[in-house]
């Protein structure tokens, strides 16, 4: 199909086909103005256009999901779910049904994947009328068109005016496929980036300003072969943007390699990155190489680089600068090519200040510093990230649809999200489980409030952002000699920043403002550690 072809669609207006023309080079714009027309010509409550990725959702092979690029009149956390085909069988339905439109009968049995997504004053929570239409693209499954309605019989005698709009959809997407192959960028428009890596459980969904020129910036630097220091809180997401530099670049068809600096024991970090050869030391029972090896060819990603030791940062310079690394017991150098990638949530510079981090080091891993906005700063991509959590826990529960109810959704966005993106993760976990226990679903639609998410402060409220260490009040004082009673103030504060970061010593360390092999050594003379 060429541009003529969209325009000469003789049931559509002239101005709106060449509206939807001039979109063609930004999905962003087109998809929105696709179903704003549609809204605009057939009788529904609410549209969407769902892109078949089977790469995104759960990873198992053959399995198919559907990622919505665009929607209208369904809540705003339904552009951040993910509908795996076999675990919604109206568009399973919907996606094997040939060419044709489908519509399924008033009393159809099949649970509709938009039962409570449909903002309604009168609380009508399930869909009476729906039908789909499959999306092909030079003979291969694309996507589909869904339109749904809340009272019956809605959609009688649009069948054909339903099709034609498919079919307009249909074109648009191979006329982007092909624009996007005549300028060169490898069909990268229509990329889908949602593969979870091993370890997160949310991927990098996000329209807010913030995100759209972080994602541009990524998408710039990742043909380069410069080092990227990846700034931000935790729970952001650094290592997606890590995981999005890597598939991006040059470098994608080679490994990433990713290394938790964090969880390094400090004796065994050289042999980590770097290998050893068989008699280095006490259990090197063979050669192994090390993480840098192992990304030759690709990229290594060093996640919380600050809680590197200063020994293992000075060893590692001569890597940053010419790629040479020495196997730990070894006396032969190897050479490498490697692109490194670095995290973390600490001020590397103010670390540099107290002498905590290498000023060399620093300099060679923050050639591009990328910083990554908190969950705050990003606007509705809070109620997106939501609907991605909402589909998985409603498939763990069970149920047949999970959603938020209108006061969730207003306090989600006031609230600051201190943990930002996996703490956000975590409440929607923890207040479906709530919330289950605590009522019936409505016809299997269970709608999560603020007091199920434990956000029920009162509206517009805000916390501080960082949770504020209790302190004891002179009734608490232990009756001990000084000595004991600072140890046993020592001992509690370090038990409860442990039980606060779920075990994690670095984490503890520096919200308690230590460095982590201080921490080690007293919690040792403490008795807390072995």
């Amino acid at each position: 199909m060429d541009n003529d072809a969209v325009i000469s669609t003789p049931w559509l207006p002239l101005e709106e086909a060449g509206a939807l023309v001039q979109a063609l080079n930004d999905p962003a714009r087109l998809w929105p103005l696709l179903l704003d027309l549609m809204a605009r010509h057939l009788p529904c409550d609410a549209c969407a256009l769902l892109r078949r990725d089977d790469r995104a959702g759960t990873g198992r092979a053959g399995e198919g999901v559907l990622v919505p690029l665009a929607t209208r009149g369904l809540s705003p956390d339904t552009l951040g779910r993910r509908f795996e085909l076999d675990g919604h069988p109206r568009l399973k339905a919907i996606a094997e049904a040939g060419d044709g439109p489908l519509r399924f009968p008033a009393g159809c049995e099949l649970p509709d994947p938009y039962d409570g997504l449909i903002p309604d004053l009168r609380q009508r929570l399930h869909v009476h009328d729906c039908v789909g239409a499959p999306l092909s693209v030079d003979g291969r499954p694309w996507g589909m068109l869904t339109l749904d309605a809340l009272n019956e019989g809605r959609f009688e005698g649009w069948e054909g005016a339903i099709a034609a709009w498919a079919r307009l959809a249909a074109d648009l997407a191979a006329a982007m496929e092909r624009r996007a192959a005549l300028v060169g960028d490898g069909g990268t428009a229509l990329r889908i980036l949602d593969d979870p890596p091993q370890g997160l459980d949310f991927d990098p969904i996000g329209a807010s300003p913030a995100m759209a020129s972080l994602l541009a910036e990524i998408d710039t630097v990742a043909a380069s072969n410069l080092v990227v220091l990846v700034l931000g809180e935790t729970g952001v997401g650094k290592e997606l943007v890590a995981r999005r530099l890597h598939t991006r670049s040059p470098r994608a068809a080679g490994p990433l390699v990713h290394v938790n600096c964090a969880a390094l024991p400090d004796a065994l970090v050289e042999s980590e990155l770097f290998g050893h050869v068989r008699g280095a030391f006490s259990g090197a029972v063979a050669d192994r190489r090390g993480k840098f090896e192992l990304a030759d060819g690709g990229t290594l990603f060093l996640d919380e680089v600050g809680e590197l030791p200063l020994a293992a940062q000075a060893k590692m310079l001569r890597a940053l600068q010419n790629g040479e690394i020495q196997r730990v017991g070894s006396d032969r150098h190897i050479t490498v090519d490697v692109r490194v990638i670095a995290a973390t949530n600490r001020d590397l510079a103010a670390e540099v200040r107290e002498g905590r981090f290498r000023a060399d080091v620093y300099h060679r891993l923050s050639v591009y510093p990328l910083r990554v906005p908190p969950l705050r700063d990003r606007g509705t991509d809070v109620l997106r990230l939501a609907g991605l959590f909402l589909e998985r826990n409603r498939a763990r529960l069970g149920l047949r649809n999970l959603r938020l109810s209108a006061a969730a959704e207003r306090r989600m966005l006031a609230y600051p999200w201190p943990g930002n993106v996996r703490e956000l993760e975590h409440a929607i976990g923890r207040g479906a489980i709530r919330a289950r226990v605590a009522r019936p679903p409505d016809g299997g639609v269970l709608t999560l409030t603020p007091a199920d998410l434990g956000l029920d402060e009162g509206e517009g409220s805000t916390l501080p952002a960082t949770v504020p260490v209790p302190q004891p009040r002179p009734a608490d004082l232990p009756e001990l000699p000084l000595r004991d009673a600072v140890e046993d103030l020592e001992r509690r504060m370090i038990r409860e920043h442990l039980d606060r970061h779920d075990g994690n010593w670095a984490q503890a360390a520096r919200s308690l403002g230590l460095d982590r092999s201080n921490l080690f050594r007293l919690a040792r003379r403490l008795g807390l550690r072995e």
